[in-house]
């Protein structure tokens, strides 16, 4: 048996990165996760990640925020050592993120700056900070949003900014793939958690419309999306690369 592989998961305390952290813990990797503000949130999936039978840790960051990346590294390198004896991660998932819903006549430079330093410029550079970390043969998994792909009115500069992460897959996975570094991204249709205000989840009328629109008859969960993320931190996944990957029961074909 080799090292236990690791993966580090951006916004792991909650929603879908506390699912996918789980899910990734499922398949036997460890899990360094990272949290805003929700310290507790984070320490709980910690718990949770060790209870099955794997090591973690959580690290706060602010993804948003470049200035804090090289401090972060170094936390995460020590940590590495101290609690997973280890010196590399394997696999990098960018899951941080927020909804600011907003016509794209009413989007302030404010928001838009917002959706950019965390969705597309923080995924941009935390991963570049990442690569010293990143074994060769390991992967990167970005995290995009169906509304990339059909238009959603209100969501203008957040699924810019996923179209844009969506090229930027591409390209990493072809300038990483000398290193047998895959990289692909996900992408989620409407999910019922606290993203965006929780308006899938507790907004009767909105989870319904999107119920009628979807091929599977209901919005996404959590757990829908998790294992997918998971499966691409194993080894079946070697020969998949610089795809698109939307998980999302069928909406709007």
């Amino acid at each position: 048996m080799g090292q236990t592989k690791i993966a580090l998961v951006t916004g792991g305390s909650r929603g879908l990165g506390k699912d996918m952290a789980l899910r990734i813990a499922e398949k036997g990797l460890d899990v360094l996760l990272t949290y805003h503000s929700k310290k507790e949130e984070a320490l709980a999936v910690v718990d949770a990640t060790r209870r099955l039978g794997r090591k973690a840790a959580a690290l706060q960051v602010d993804t948003g925020d470049t200035k804090n990346f090289d401090a972060f590294f170094k936390e995460a390198k020590n940590t590495l050592k101290t609690v997973f004896g280890a010196e590399k991660i394997d696999f990098l998932v960018n899951n941080a993120g927020i909804g600011i819903h907003a016509s794209f006549a009413e989007t302030t430079e404010q928001q838009f700056d917002t959706l950019m330093n965390i969705h597309l410029k923080g995924a941009f550079f935390f991963t570049q900070k990442a690569l010293s970390l990143l074994a060769d043969g390991g992967g990167i998994i970005n995290i995009s949003s169906g509304l990339a792909r059909f238009s959603t009115p209100g969501y203008a500069a957040y699924a810019s900014m996923k179209g844009a992460m969506e090229t930027l897959t591409r390209y990493q996975a072809k300038e990483l793939g000398a290193r047998g570094i895959r990289v692909n991204i996900v992408a989620p249709g409407a999910i019922e958690t606290d993203f965006g205000g929780g308006m899938v989840r507790d907004n009767a009328q909105v989870n319904a419309a999107l119920a009628a629109n979807t091929a599977l008859g209901r919005v996404g969960r959590a757990e829908d999306i998790g294992g997918v993320v998971a499966f691409l931190c194993t080894e079946d996944a070697r020969w998949i690369t610089a795809q698109r990957i939307e998980a999302s029961g069928g909406m709007f074909l």
